[in-house]
């Protein structure tokens, strides 16, 4: 559930004409417009489970990467051109590489990577730490299976490689605790300010 707060008028962007000024609305305009839409089955809408994660990370003290990392790592399920994942699919939908397509030119490369990573660092976390695989939920189990399944070992020695590698972890576990059915949340713009920090980060302002 996420709590009421005065937020800015929803403005929707055409993707082709985003730039700095414009991403972090168009990103929240998706929240606001699509965020109630389901999230594979689980007992959360798709807005519901990334800002789960977000608040979490803040509530434990993150750092802003990790809020950030958590906020947006599905962003790809709104943006892929292949559609949202039905619990039906029999092939993976890739909506981790659509995600990071849309953040790579606005965000540091640790926000990107926990998006596009996020599905790997699963499979990465089920080869690791078998008890890991306990945490998933039934979606989350049949994606892992559309996914490729738990890495093999040279996939996890070139994985380990990743400068990122603690925070598309960390992102992987709040992904897993964002599902509680009834958590109360801020709204997406509580997090902007902070979102819009990670953008000029980047496009160094």
């Amino acid at each position: 559930m996420t709590s009421r707060q005065p937020q800015p008028a929803a403005t929707h962007v055409p993707p082709d004409t985003l730039n700095r000024e414009t991403i972090v609305a168009f990103l929240g305009s998706i929240f606001d417009r699509r965020g109630g839409e389901e999230y594979l089955g689980e007992p959360v809408t798709m807005g519901e489970h990334m800002l789960q994660g977000a608040t979490i990370a803040e509530q434990n003290g993150q750092p802003e990467e990790i809020i950030v990392g958590a906020l947006l790592h599905d962003i790809g399920h709104f943006t892929s051109e292949f559609g949202t994942y039905h619990p039906d699919d029999t092939e993976d939908r890739h909506h981790e590489d659509a995600g990071a397509e849309v953040l790579e030119r606005f965000f540091p490369s640790v926000i990107t990577d926990c998006c596009r990573y996020h599905v790997a660092a699963k499979r990465y976390l089920c080869a690791t730490k078998p008890e890991y695989f306990k945490r998933l939920s039934p979606a989350s189990v049949h994606t892992l299976e559309l996914q490729g399944g738990p890495m093999n070992a040279e996939e996890v020695a070139a994985f380990e490689v990743n400068p990122n590698l603690k925070e598309i972890i960390a992102v992987r576990y709040l992904d897993e605790a964002g599902k509680r059915a009834g958590m109360v949340t801020p709204n997406f713009w509580h997090f902007a300010p902070m979102v819009q920090r990670m953008v000029d980060r980047h496009c160094g302002v």
